[in-house]
């Protein structure tokens, strides 16, 4: 059967299926986790907590979680204990925390560069040495000061009245300034070096992979905001700060997509450099300067031929679909992080490996 885009949505329901079993994947049963990953490691973001979510992503057959560390509500004497406990939590119901997403500690201050940020790197520090400790292998962080991921509407309708977010740059710009001001690209570029020159040899040595997220939306300014994580030529500068082998790519595609790159090649260079440590696989219809998050069978992206690189390279970290839309009766209070559209997100995922016949964990 020749695998596309219809035929792995009309896999895909079936592949959601508790019990559904990748090839060559036997971790069966409700809590084992103690087999080596096979393939691809299919992943839901979570909370540092066993909630809600995490069970209905153990029962829809997802054996990995990414999970926020939370490590700001907490004293630095007390990272390694918090992030143990949530690793043991997530392993009570048979799933491994494969990362930590967003900054494990705030981290504004180093970003932006300002007063405070020698402080903001000490606890960055002790974190990776926390997450090396209890056995977290990647950290997945960004470097967009002053406003995180920004869309300009988080109800645009969609397939059947769903809801899905939107950019566009001229409702961008008619929003005005931050409170920051302007802040030049060539003040990030001298913040990140400030940051990477601290973090890399740390967490080189912890062996702790920092997976750098793209700017989302990858232009720059942003509201008079300077962003630089907005291409792969700017990638392969970074990585060249600190030439490390933790020092790599979180590949959410969607922003490669709007940054108008060639995401096929870039998994190829990556992959062969061992750069990518984790991947966020979703789609959008549109531009960098005007775009709409989509469903992931509906997307301007060969899903399936992404996936099949992914595999194709040897990558074998993990993969969770991000922003995906807001479906039937869910709340809008968190947009782009509803469940079920994580659900038929991840359902996909598995019909288009089981189509191909390759194997994921």
């Amino acid at each position: 059967m020749q695998m596309t885009r219809r035929t792995a949505a009309g896999l895909a329901a079936a592949a959601a299926l508790p019990g559904a079993k990748a090839p060559g994947n036997q971790l069966g049963g409700p809590h084992r986790i103690s087999l080596p990953p096979s393939g691809l490691q299919f992943a839901t973001m979570n909370s540092n907590r066993v909630d809600h979510k995490a069970r209905i992503s153990k029962q829809i057959g997802v054996n990995y979680a990414i999970c926020g560390a939370g490590l700001g509500r907490v004293q630095r004497s007390e990272y390694e204990a918090t992030l143990a406990k949530m690793k043991a939590d997530f392993e009570t119901i048979g799933m491994r925390v494969a990362g930590v997403e967003s900054h494990p500690v705030p981290a504004e201050k180093i970003k932006l560069g300002i007063d405070g940020r020698d402080e903001e790197i000490e606890n960055y520090i002790a974190a990776i040495k926390a997450l090396a400790n209890v056995g977290i292998p990647v950290l997945c962080y960004n470097f967009m000061a002053g406003l995180g991921w920004y869309r300009t509407q988080v109800d645009r309708k969609g397939r059947g009245n769903s809801l899905l977010t939107d950019f566009d740059l001229a409702a961008a710009k008619a929003q005005g300034l931050t409170k920051w001001g302007e802040v030049p690209e060539e003040k990030i570029w001298a913040n990140i070096e400030y940051f990477l020159k601290a973090v890399i040899p740390v967490a080189e040595k912890a062996g702790v992979q920092m997976a750098l997220h793209p700017d989302d939306p990858p232009l720059s300014p942003l509201r008079g905001i300077g962003r630089i994580v907005t291409s792969a030529a700017n990638y392969r500068r970074i990585m060249n700060i600190v030439p490390s082998p933790m020092n790599g790519v979180t590949f959410c595609q969607a922003n490669f997509i709007a940054m108008g790159e060639d995401c096929v090649q870039l998994v190829r260079e990556w992959g062969k450099q061992k750069k990518i440590f984790f991947v966020h696989f979703r789609d959008i219809s549109g531009t960098r300067d005007h775009f709409t998050e989509t469903f992931h069978d509906e997307g301007q992206t060969d899903m399936v031929k992404m996936l099949k690189t992914y595999h194709e390279i040897g990558f074998k970290g993990p993969i969770r679909p991000d922003h995906a839309p807001t479906l039937d009766e869910e709340t809008n209070d968190r947009p782009g992080y509803a469940i079920q559209g994580k659900i038929f997100a991840i359902g996909y995922m598995k019909g288009v490996m089981q189509g191909l016949g390759l194997p994921y964990a």
